[in-house]
């Protein structure tokens, strides 16, 4: 394959695309839920009312997209929230449940992301204490959490229900309460219904998994809307909803890892290309091939019978594990 990234203008249209972000019915609903709150909390905030504020929970199986989302979310809000640095105001702080997520170590997580390094050992009781001081001295609206499932993870019912009081206790602080943004995979479910009062607390969204049977137009669609976007053109062989469902398969039916497939096949185009390239199902083939190193006959692309290939597996060869 002849690489072509010594030219800037190819190297401007993959960048382009990469960066380019196609809303989806989950994420629509992620953005009007979180205009809701960030416009009802700056009204309280003008009015001097301190209320108790409800949060937003996203689910979705690996590669649905979520993580993509919260980052849209992030980019199209960086105008409406400000964020100072770790010594200033800011309105959105945002961490990664840590493993194992003790209640003393998500605290500590939560207190690193509000900017406030911990130098000694404190309990968990004390260390969520200086996180709520924390939020109120920076004027922090909303806290995300990422891998939020993990919030149940090893964890006893009583150690569950400590978890999910200390997130009511974060919306419903009577000095500085915090909306919460919570994301993770659908075990998270389970954490947000073992609690009432929480479940009632949050605008629950998930993202659907691609139909196998009524999917092929959006995919064929967003397909178009990417070489559209990068000015490429789309041969036959990729405009069928046999190949729709053949990049559904690959992508094992999750939009966030469909919409991956579509810009790497395109940034393999044009770099083998430049701007004169013209997308087509070898190059979806050897994206799948970069991603597993499965051999053509278990390459959804290429194989006859692709519905029994496990897109997930890596090295597939066919073989049983010795």
């Amino acid at each position: 394959m002849k690489v072509n990234n010594s030219n800037p203008e190819v190297r401007q249209v993959i960048q382009d695309i990469r960066a380019a972000y196609v809303p989806t019915m989950a994420y629509d609903r992620l953005d009007e839920y979180f205009d809701q709150l960030l416009e009802q909390r700056r009204a309280d905030l003008d009015e001097g009312i301190v209320s108790d504020l409800r949060g937003i929970v996203l689910v979705g199986r690996s590669g649905a997209g979520k993580t993509t989302a919260i980052q849209e979310l992030r980019r199209r809000y960086q105008n409406r929230l400000v964020c100072d640095g770790p010594d200033g105001i800011n309105e959105m702080v945002g961490l990664k449940v840590p493993s194992p997520a003790t209640m003393k170590f998500v605290a500590t997580a939560a207190l690193h992301a509000a900017g406030y390094p911990l130098v000694r050992d404190r309990s968990a009781a004390v260390i969520w204490g200086l996180v709520k001081q924390q939020f109120k001295l920076r004027k922090t609206l909303f806290m995300h959490m990422d891998e939020a499932q993990d919030l149940a993870q090893h964890q006893t019912d009583k150690e569950r229900q400590a978890i999910v009081n200390t997130l009511k206790s974060l919306m419903e602080n009577s000095q500085w309460p915090v909306g919460l943004l919570l994301t993770g995979m659908p075990g998270l479910k389970s954490i947000i219904n073992q609690d009432a009062q929480l479940a009632r607390r949050m605008y629950p969204i998930e993202i659907e998994r691609l139909s196998q049977f009524a999917g092929q137009d959006q995919v064929l669609g967003l397909v178009a809307r990417y070489c559209d976007r990068a000015k490429v053109q789309c041969d036959d062989d990729v405009r069928t909803t046999e190949f729709a469902s053949r990049l559904m398969h690959a992508a094992d039916y999750e939009f966030g890892l469909l919409a991956q497939f579509i810009v790497e096949a395109l940034t393999r185009a044009l770099r083998s290309d430049g701007l004169e390239a013209s997308l087509c199902k070898r190059h979806f083939s050897e994206v799948y091939f970069m991603r597993t190193a499965a051999m053509p006959g278990l390459n959804p692309f290429l194989a006859e019978d692709f519905t029994r290939i496990n897109p997930r597996q890596c090295f597939d060869d066919g073989g049983d594990d010795a």
